[in-house]
Formats: C-alpha cells, structure tokens, sequence
C-alpha cells in the first residue's frame, strides 16, 4: 500500500513543476498521508481509506495543507520563479560545469606550483612554476569573470528539465564515486611504495618522495577528477530535497568509510607478510581485484537505493565512444611508460655475493673488474624481451622472474645480457617503448647489486620506438656505473660502427690479465628492411684487433679473450650444418638448434671477417651470442667454441610462452690461469619455470 500512496502523490503533483521546495512537500505529504490512511483504516476498509484520501486531498492545496503548508506557502512554490525548460537546464549547467572545470584546474595548478617552489630552485623548475600559476591565474579569472552564471539560484523545471536534472545527478554522482574508489586505490599504492623503498631497499623520505613524485601527473588528474565531480554534484543536488541529499552522503560516507577500512586492512597484510611472501607485487595486484569487485556489486546493487536509474547503457553512443578511445588510447600507451612491474621490483633484494673492485678508464672507456676469487662466474642472459606495457606485464613478470631464479641459483660475480632486452614492436608488446623496460631492468639489477653488462639486439632500437640510438645511449649512460654502481656501460665509446663496443678486462688480484671481454655490436638491419640483418663491421673487428694486439704487448704473452654479440655469425651456421652432417670437423659440447624459422641459423647474409681475424689473432677461444631464441647448440668449430646462449622470451615469438626446454642461461667460469668451463642451466631444471595461462 505504500507504493500506492507514493503513486497518489506523484498523481497529484504531476503539473507542479520540479524545485527542491516541491520536492520537499511531495515528501511531507507522502508521509502525511500515510499518517491519516493509518487513522482511517481504523474505521474504514484499506479501499474505502483510500477512497476518502484521494475525495478529501486529491489536489495539491488541499494535499498540502494536511502537511502542515499554508496557503501563503504553497503560492510561494510559483511565485518570482523562473521554470526552465530541458534546453534552458542543459545550456545552464554547461555554464556552471565550465566554471566548475576552470576552478578544478586552478586549484590543482595553485597547489602544484607552490610544490614545486617549495621543492625546486632551479631555472627551468621555476619556469614551469611560473607557467603553472599563470594557468591558475587564468583559470581564477575566468570564475570570477563568469561568477554569476555559477551561482545557484532556487529555480522550477517543467517535466523535460526535471528528467535531465535527475539524469545529470546520476551521471556525476556515480563519477564522484568511482573517482573516490581510484583515488583510495592510488593511496593504498602509494604508500605500499613508500613502505616497500624504506624498508626493503633503505630509501630514505627524499628518496620516497621523488619518487612519487615523478608520477604526480597521474596524481593531479586523480584530484582534479575528484573534485570537478564532487562540485558538480554539489551544484545539481541542491535542486533536490534535503532528504535525498542525506541519502546520498551517507552512501558517499559509507562507501569511503569502507574503503579506507580496506585499504587499512591490506597495508596491515601487507607489512606483516613482507618478509614472508616472494611475490609481495601478486599480493597487492589481488587486493586489487578484490577492492574492483567488491566496488562494481556496490554499484550494482545497494548505489540503486541512492539513484533515481542505477544503470543506463546507449549502445550507438557507446559503441563511437568505445571505439574512439580505444584507438586513441591504444597508440598513446603504446609510447607512454609503463612501470607496473616496479613494486615487483621492489621487493627484488641484494645478491648474497662478495664483490669485486671495479675500475673504470676515462680515456679509453675501459672498465676492470679485479677479483681474489678462485673462480669468477660470469652469466650469459639473451633475449629477455620485456615490453614495459599493460598488454605485457604478465610476460615481463615472468621474464624478470626467469631472471632472478637464474640468477638465484648460479649466483654469478657478472651478467652480460647479449642483446633483445626490450621488445618494442606494438603488436606483440603492445609497447612502441623501448625506455621503460630498460630502466625497469636496470632497477632490478641495482637492487641485486651485481655488475652486469649490455650488448644492443636487433630490437632494442627498432625504427618504431620511443627512443632513437643516441636516446638510448644517453639513457645507458645516465644508468651506468657513475649513478648505479653496478651498470658497466661506457661513457665514451671507439669511433666505429655500432651503437655499443666495449672491451671489459677481468684482472686477477696480482694484476694480471686473467681474460678480456669484447662486446660487439652486431648491429640490426640493412637499410632498415626487416630481417634483412646487418652485420659485424669490419672498422669494428679491426678496433677488436688493435685491442688484443694491445693487451699481448702490455701483458708479454697472447691473451685470452671472450666474444660477446647479439646475432650469430655464417660460421655459426656453417659449424651447424657439419655437425649435422656428422662431421669430425665440429666437436659437439652441449644443446640443439630448433629454431622454428625457416633458417635454423638466423645470421646476416652479409659475411663478416670477424671469426677469420679471431682464428689469425689465437687470442679469442670462444664467442656467444643470442638471436635464435630456440637454439642453444655449442660446438667447437676450427679451434673456436661457439654457443648459443639459451633464451628467457616469454613474449616476442607466437607460442613461446608455453614452450620451456629452449630458456635458461649459460654459466661461463674463469679459472686464475684463463681457462674456463662453459656449461648451460636450464629453468626447467632448477624449478624456475613459468608456463603461461592459457
């Protein structure tokens, strides 16, 4: 019966227009009449009751002076009131919501440019002040300047403007909501972040705080989002009565009051589980999901007590827009960085290995790792491929795991990453970045703490990507040794082609050489045509060989050298084809080639005089190198060992996730006297596999 009662009453104001005093009444006589059908059924049949309400107040003076309104009251609903039509309410509030957006931004921009003065002094930090307070003088301005459209005035709506009222209320209402729901999320991350650098890593606040810091973009849109919604609701409710408003702050209230518990509850976990759980960025990413699900059934269910439609879908419109930002978006977070592995990352702690005195030459670009050790292990990882993006953060968690338990389990003194670190290709990585990932494996190394060194692949700098060659190197370098202690990337390089040509001595603790590195770049594609690869150059095997012919005159003796480069050379798929064909020629160490391309070597067509030089020089007595992520063959070949080192991609070839016998690392051991074991450690083998989800 009190369904029917609310029916009467929307009967009986039908041709009343809509204003927060009417509304008001609707509600009082709503509860009036209630009040007097209970006094009648006392006497009276539920129809007869019914009967006589609807005889004794069947229009509005006489419904609400039973409500207690007097006659001057209810002459006053009309009186000096303009009622806007659906156009007029829509023109209207586009006024108010462009003062509302202006006020929004100058708020934010006041907020930021005191920051940054506050935290910055230098010319271009005050600059950019000075072009944010502009922005919010601007902004201010233009509030005031139209200040009089965006004060609220008590108006009417005919029936048309009362149905655009209601339906823009509901559009900001649930905005403000979800808006609050991100907002709590990103302070929950925040201070996750904030936790995890103090107490695992040993930053200190400054630290913390520049690192947030360097996302305050995102942090700016998150607020302003906040608050242009919270205004517009403020604005559009106060045409409503006071009795909804209540409504909806209590929801607002019960919601963020939920929320915060939550989130609380998951800080607690969190740092009682830190030094428990490996995986401490799963645990995060499932409190996540968690807080989504439980925010859309509140949406879906109690938000409808609070809303005059829960859900409203255009699918034309829907469909446009959808598809507009999809595009849109999508290119855009192709380029954009994307550092969702970086709490994984976090908890990544220091390598349990005693280190080695490092030295780097400023005029030839040479670094020296001196050593007392028996033994010095070095750890050959290839192919890494992380996309840094949103599409790929599953397979660069795996591929960073790989990484670490390798790592784990061999416990090197050295990594050389023999090229293919990044994967920028967009289609597989979802990514144009080549950035990214380099900073985030970069990070990973630091917090490990152990030196490691980088030979560019064919696809660190593709023709797509963010950053071009000179990008990437001066990115290399503002990561390298001076800043992370641990980078060996030189800071001047030898006038020859290549985007990267090192030589790093390893020294034993009398000085002595025990073996020179030599990393090469093999460059990526001839005139930048796909696949048509390019080559060792020979400006670059000479410098290798005025190097070695170097080090043989300083040391007295020939010294023994390592090579280290991205593609195979032809001999690597001459060596394959004898072992094939069973020849003696070949000695056979260790793996297979099961390249699934058409060429089971994947070398340039262009032949390069490398190997020749190395065979003449007697110095260099093994190379290896990467590429070919399904083969690991090692053979010796004319007196010189070649081997492909086993792969860690999870994400650059279709299907290789799910593949697991081709990845792992290979384990390259220095004796004092130069001699050296070679030997591969295959993931399977030591319970580092991931297999992908299908």
């Amino acid at each position: 019966m009190e369904n029917q009662i609310d029916k009467i009453v929307a009967q009986i104001f039908r041709k009343e227009f809509f204003c927060e005093d009417v509304e008001t009444a609707k509600e009082k006589v709503t509860a009036a009449f209630r009040k007097k059908y209970e006094e009648l059924l006392l006497e009276y049949s539920a129809i007869q009751a019914m009967g006589i309400l609807m005889s004794r107040y069947g229009t509005v003076a006489d419904a609400a002076k039973l409500a207690g309104y007097t006659t001057e009251q209810i002459a006053s609903w009309h009186g000096g009131r303009e009622a806007l039509t659906k156009r007029e309410v829509v023109k209207r509030f586009r006024k108010v919501r462009y003062g509302i957006y202006a006020g929004s931004f100058c708020f934010i921009f006041l907020v930021v440019s005191l920051m940054n003065l506050f935290l910055y002094r230098t010319l271009f930090w005050l600059l950019q002040t000075l072009l944010y307070a502009l922005i919010a003088a601007g902004c201010a301005a233009f509030v005031y300047k139209k200040g009089e459209a965006f004060r609220y005035r008590c108006i009417c709506f005919d029936a048309g403007a009362e149905g655009s009222m209601k339906r823009l209320l509901d559009r900001y209402y649930k905005r403000m909501l979800n808006s609050f729901a991100i907002a709590f999320a990103g302070l929950f991350l925040l201070l996750y972040i904030s936790g995890i650098g103090i107490l695992r890593i040993g930053m200190n606040w400054g630290e913390v705080f520049s690192s947030i810091y360097s996302g305050v973009f995102l942090i700016e849109l998150v607020a302003y989002a906040v608050i242009k919604n919270t205004v517009c609701v403020w604005w559009l409710c106060r045409a409503f009565p006071d009795g909804r408003r209540r409504a909806m702050r209590k929801y607002s209230g019960c919601m963020a009051a939920c929320s915060a518990v939550y989130w609380s509850l998951c800080i607690l976990v969190v740092f009682l589980v830190r030094d428990k759980v490996e995986n401490l960025f799963g645990v995060v990413s499932l409190f996540a999901v968690i807080y989504c699900i439980l925010w859309i059934t509140a949406n879906l269910t109690i938000r409808q007590n609070v809303v005059f439609a829960n859900l409203r879908l255009n699918l034309r419109r829907a469909a446009v827009i959808g598809m507009s930002l999809l595009l849109v978006s999508s290119y855009h977070m192709m380029q954009m960085d994307r550092y969702l592995l970086q709490p994984y990352i976090s908890t990544i702690n220091r390598a349990d290995i005693m280190p080695d005195r490092i030295t780097y030459n400023e005029n030839n670009g040479v670094y020296t790792i001196t050593t007392e050790k028996e033994e010095f292990k070095i750890l050959q990882l290839t192919d890494i491929h992380l996309g840094g993006s949103v599409g790929s953060a599953l397979k660069d968690y795996k591929a960073l795991t790989a990484c670490y338990k390798l790592i784990q389990h061999t416990k090197p003194d050295f990594v050389i990453v023999t090229g293919d670190l990044v994967f920028p290709l967009g289609v597989m990585s979802f990514s144009f970045n080549n950035t990214a990932p380099v900073m985030q494996f970069a990070s990973f190394m630091r917090n490990l703490g152990i030196p490691w060194a980088f030979t560019y692949g064919n696809h660190d700098t593709e023709s797509l990507a963010n950053g071009s060659v000179s990008e990437m190197d001066t990115l290399f370098q503002a990561l390298s040794f001076k800043t992370s202690g641990n980078l060996l990337y030189p800071y001047i390089q030898p006038d020859i082609t290549g985007r990267n040509n090192q030589l790093i001595e390893i020294r034993n603790a009398d000085g002595s050489l025990n073996q020179a590195l030599f990393l090469l770049d093999s460059n990526d594609y001839i005139d930048g045509v796909m696949n048509q690869y390019d080559y060792i150059h020979d400006d670059e095997v000479q410098w290798y060989k005025n190097q070695v012919e170097r080090l043989n005159e300083e040391e007295g003796r020939l010294v023994s050298s390592l090579l280290f480069f991205h593609m195979p050379l032809q001999e690597y798929r001459t060596a394959y084809e004898l072992y094939e064909a069973g020849s003696d020629e070949v000695e056979y160490f260790f793996g297979a080639n099961n390249e699934k391309m058409i060429d089971k070597v994947c070398c340039s067509e262009y032949p390069s005089s490398l190997f020749r030089t190395a065979k003449e020089l007697g110095s260099t007595k093994a190379m290896f190198c990467g590429h070919d992520h399904y083969n690991n063959l090692s053979v010796a070949y004319e007196g010189i060992r070649l081997t492909y080192g086993m792969s860690i991609d999870y994400l650059a070839m279709p299907g290789i996730g799910e593949d697991t016998e081709q990845r792992g690392g290979t384990l390259i051991t220095l004796h004092r006297d130069s001699s050296y074991d070679i030997s591969q450690v295959k993931l399977t083998e030591i319970g580092g596999e991931m297999k992908s989800d299908r």
